[in-house]
Formats: C-alpha cells, structure tokens, sequence
C-alpha cells in the first residue's frame, strides 16, 4: 500500500496578494496561508497546520472541501485537533473557492479534468515520498472517490502520470458514487418537504439568506445563530463560482470502480445529515466493500457541527490503526 513515510516537503508561495474574498477567513495559531501554482499557471490556496512533535511518522492529511465550502472549513477545528495529534496537515481550496484562482469559464472544473488533477499535482509536488490520506467531504468526497479509481486504474494498465499513491482516502458525509440523482428522488418521494428544502437551499442558494435554513441544512438545531451567521457569511464568500456542472457531472458518473481495493478507505456519516441519507451513506460503503460508520447527533458540516469532536475522535482512531507498522506494507 504504501512505501515511505519521508516527509519531502517542496516550497509553495507565501499570501503576497490581496485576498480575493470580502471577508477573508483569519488564520489560528500555528496555522499558514500558501499558495500551490498548477501547471496551468493558476494558484490553488493551501491552508497549513503541522504537527506538534510526534514519536513516530504519520501519513500527511490532505482535505478537500464540497461545494459552497473553501479550505477554512477544515482550518476551524479539525487542522488543529489533528495537527495536535501528530499529523500534518492540508486543507485546499478548489480553483474558484476561496482565495484560489479562478479558471476561465463559467464553472470551476470538473471531477476529472480539474479537481482531482490539481490535487494530485500538489500531492506530487509537496508531499514526494509520503504518501498521505486524502480526506473529502460532500462533493469533495466524489473527488476523492475519483483520484481513487485513477490511482488503481492507471497503475494496473501501466499508465504514465498516474495519480500519486495514498495512505488511506476517508469520505466524510460524500455524495454516493452513483452522485446525488438518487438521493433526490428518494427525498421526492418519501420527504417531499424535505426535497423542497434541499431544493431551496442549494441550488437555489437560498441557505446564504436564510439563518434557519443554513442550519438546517448543514448543522445541528444547536448551532448559535451567531456561530451559523458567520459561517454562512465564510460561504458565500468561498464559492465565487459553481464547483461543478451538474448536467455535465451527472452525464459523468457513476465513478469507476477501482480494480483493485489497494488503498483503505474510511466511510463516515452523520445521522443528522440533512443532504446525504442513510441509504446514501449505505451505497458508498457497499460500493468500497466497508462498513459505513454512522455518528450519532452530528449534522452534515460534521468537522464545524457542535460535536465535531466526534467524528473527528472517530477519524483519529482509525487513523492510529492506519499508522500500525502491521498495516503499512514496504
């Protein structure tokens, strides 16, 4: 699975421009804000935590974010709980989101041709001969799913350029492999109302005007207003334009199988998602050969919900099991 656990890390540039969002997101303590140039000459903003001192080596994290979200959301609790745990670790901005560029067009890219290329080159770049764990949420975890099937799919037909290797990929409350066709039409027919909601608040965007929408969508009836204001305010900001076309991407999908079940994968999800159902959940595990793990009173936001604590408490012991010389092969 894997070979080295090196770290090699390249230089990437430091913030020298003015933020492209209104209300940048303000960095904590031990936290930097680089920037990775892609091939394409576009820069992709990386949001950085290292590790505190850690007995032994662990696998770098890389965090891909969904849709409406930028690498911040992954900056707020869940870079530092694992940094302090012994883990470097990444949250990126997809072009477009945050404080990344923009491509020309009127999307930001597409799961194969943009994102989950540009991940792997700064995978390639930064990360060298330490493989890491790539960690996606919402439609950041169909990415994930995608740099999965090119990794085994281009190594077995002996492919150039294939995708950097991974130590582990984890799908926290991901869009199914099949994408969210079904879990619309689930929602049509058996939550109605729900459905209109779902409708209302992300494709219409009606969650970036409406408090009590943005927290039923995202996160538990808990959430302080105040705490869901300023969340809500950090995405609007961080999606300048769409991630994906949803015609085009649904035209795309189901993602490829991988030939081979040579990476571990890790399901989670949230009981109280309000986006990605039960079944939803139960798909993505079938489809990778494991049991999903579902976390009790956390909502779809599950590394800001509350409780975020807890999935991230769950993340970690696998991760701990991951990192077990028994399981990395040399």
């Amino acid at each position: 699975m894997t070979t080295s656990l090196k770290m090699t890390i390249k230089p990437m540039a430091a913030l020298t421009r003015p933020p492209r969002t209104t209300i940048p997101y303000e960095l904590k303590k031990g936290q930097n804000r680089l920037f990775h140039k892609l091939p394409s000459g576009l820069k992709m903003e990386v949001i950085e935590q290292r590790r505190s001192k850690s007995e032994r080596e662990n696998p770098p994290l890389v965090f891909v974010h969904g849709s409406y979200h930028a690498a911040w959301c992954w900056a707020e609790h869940w870079l530092p709980f694992f940094s302090s745990s012994g883990f470097d670790s990444y949250a990126v901005s997809l072009l477009g989101q945050g404080e990344s560029d923009e491509p020309l067009g009127t999307v930001a890219g597409t799961l194969q041709s943009t994102h989950a290329s540009d991940i792997a080159d700064f995978i390639d770049s930064n990360l060298g001969s330490s493989p890491p764990v790539l960690i996606g949420h919402s439609f950041g975890g169909l990415i994930v799913q995608y740099y999965l099937a090119n990794i085994v799919n281009k190594q077995t037909l002996g492919m150039e350029n294939a995708f950097p290797e991974l130590s582990g990929a984890v799908l926290v409350c991901s869009v199914p492999p099949s994408g969210n066709s079904g879990l619309v039409l689930r929602y049509l027919f058996s939550k109605p109302v729900a459905a209109f909601k779902v409708t209302l608040s992300l494709a219409a965007k009606g969650f970036q005007k409406s408090i009590p929408l943005c927290r039923e969508t995202f996160f538990s009836p808990a959430m302080d207003d105040q705490l869901v204001k300023r969340y809500q305010d950090l995405m609007k900001e961080s999606s300048r334009m769409p991630l994906f076309d949803l015609r085009k991407l649904n035209a795309s999908l189901p993602v490829p199988k991988p030939i081979e079940n040579s990476t571990n994968v890790l399901v989670l999800g949230a009981k109280d998602d309000f986006i990605v159902d039960d079944e939803g959940l139960k798909e993505t595990g079938r489809f990778y050969e494991v049991e999903p793990v579902c976390i009790e009173c956390v909502a779809h936001d599950m590394m800001l919900d509350c409780s975020w604590e807890k999935g991230a408490e769950v993340l970690l012991s696998w991760l701990c099991d991951l990192s077990k010389p028994e399981n990395i092969s040399g």
